[in-house]
Order: C-alpha cells, then structure tokens, then sequence
C-alpha cells in the first residue's frame, strides 16, 4: 500500500494579516515525486479549525474579492461567541463551514487535473497564528 498512498506535510507562514497562499507549486511538486505518471486523487488538508482551501483563480484579483466577500459574510467585530484571540477571531473559527479545510482533486497520468485558472490556495483569515500546516496526499 505504500506504493499506492504518500503524504507529506508542508509548513505555510501566512504573516500577521489575512492571506491566501497559493499551493498549486508545491502540488504539482509533490505529484512529480511521488504520482510517477499514475492516475489517482490528491487530497489537500488543513489541519487547523481557522483555515480552508479553495480552488480559485488568483493573480487577477479573485484572491482579494474572495477575501471581501468573507469580510461581508464574516465581519471581524464583536458579535461572535468565540471571543478570544483578535477582535473578530470569532468568525475565523466560521470560516471552515464556508471554505472547507479540504479539496480532492483528480490527478490524471501523474500531473494535476486543474482548469485554466484554477490554483490550489490556503484560505487563512485568522491573524493570531503565523504557521500553519497542509497535508498533501497522494491515492494511486
């Protein structure tokens, strides 16, 4: 089974403000080394209850309208339960339910089945934590 199912870890430093980082590099990387020109699945995940991953364009201003909308739907105020942390951490703990911790994605003769413009991100609004961790995995 360890020919058909690899993993690895990647460490993110998102910074201090708000960021989608994209990870459609170190996907691709990933699959190079291990997917060897086989079909299969890569499922992406974040391990942290204040952070998702999307499959969206960036580079041409999606990343930021994205981090808008959550701003419209998530306000960074005061009326959230969860209340320690930054003002408005609350909502990062909503965030999940919205842009999930995970993504599966095809992977067709060992390379990524993405469309034109679609990259891999780290969808990270919580300012409170720096680093975070993905976890790449590879079913043949």
């Amino acid at each position: 089974m360890s020919d058909a199912f690899t993993t690895r870890v990647l460490n993110v430093t998102t910074g201090s403000g708000e960021r989608i980082a994209d990870l459609t590099g170190d996907c691709k990387s990933f699959l190079r080394e291990t997917a060897a020109g086989r079909d299969g699945l890569l499922h992406v995940f974040v391990p942290h209850a204040t952070a998702g991953i999307a499959v969206i364009e960036t580079g041409a201003g999606s990343d930021d309208d994205l981090l808008a909308a959550l701003h419209t739907l998530l306000p960074a105020d005061d009326r959230w339960q969860h209340r320690h942390g930054s003002p408005g951490h609350g909502r990062d703990h909503v965030l999940p339910a919205l842009v999930p911790p995970h993504a599966t994605l095809p992977v067709v003769d060992g390379r990524l089945e993405l469309g034109t413009w679609q990259s891999v991100c780290l969808v990270d609004t919580n300012k409170d934590n720096p680093d975070r961790q993905v976890r790449l995995s590879f079913l043949g």
